[in-house]
């Protein structure tokens, strides 16, 4: 191979690499689905927010309809307010809900917007009043080991050894 054929393969290799690494990083950086779309702002107030990011999606019936925007903490509420700019295309009832979800077991948070029934629609800088805060599967696993080690702990050995709560008066010895 001559040398200009040399050049021109590890150029090409070299572009296609910065190419792949612009594409990581917009997809890390949750940019590759940019838009320019006119929008609206919505707020969503939550107990706990999770690991959800700004630009995080959000979503109804699986359909990506907006972006987070903005997430701040309520100082007189004590409460997480999410901001969510909503594509103009989409119109919600005031009364919809929004939940955060997460996408498989361990995958990315979002926000979930169902629908609800009201005549009116949610406008610019309207309020979301029925929300459901992210689930934590920390406080899950804690809880469901607490219950358990109550369970174990209240169940009440006898001198043998034998759960004493699960004898009926049937089990008693005969004379």
């Amino acid at each position: 191979m001559t040398r200009e054929k040399t050049d021109f393969w590890v150029g090409l290799f070299v572009l296609l690499g910065a190419i792949a690494l612009v594409f990581l990083a917009l997809r890390a950086g949750n940019l590759s689905t940019f838009s320019f779309a006119p929008t609206y702002q919505v707020e969503a107030h939550f107990d706990n927010l999770g690991g959800l990011k700004i630009r995080a999606p959000v979503k109804s019936s699986g359909v990506v309809v907006g972006r987070v925007a903005k997430i701040e903490f309520d100082n007189k509420r004590f409460q997480a307010v999410a901001t969510l700019d909503l594509d103009k295309q989409y119109k919600f009832p005031a009364d919809s809900s929004a939940s955060i979800l997460t996408s498989g077991l361990l995958g990315e948070q979002y926000v979930g917007l169902t629908p609800g029934g009201s005549d009116k629609d949610l406008a610019q800088n309207s309020q979301i009043k029925f929300t459901q805060s992210a689930v934590i599967l920390e406080e899950l696993i804690s809880k469901f080991l607490y219950s358990s080690a109550n369970k174990e702990g209240s169940a009440k050995k006898d001198d043998a050894g034998n759960n004493s709560a699960a004898k009926t008066p049937l089990d008693a010895p005969k004379p």
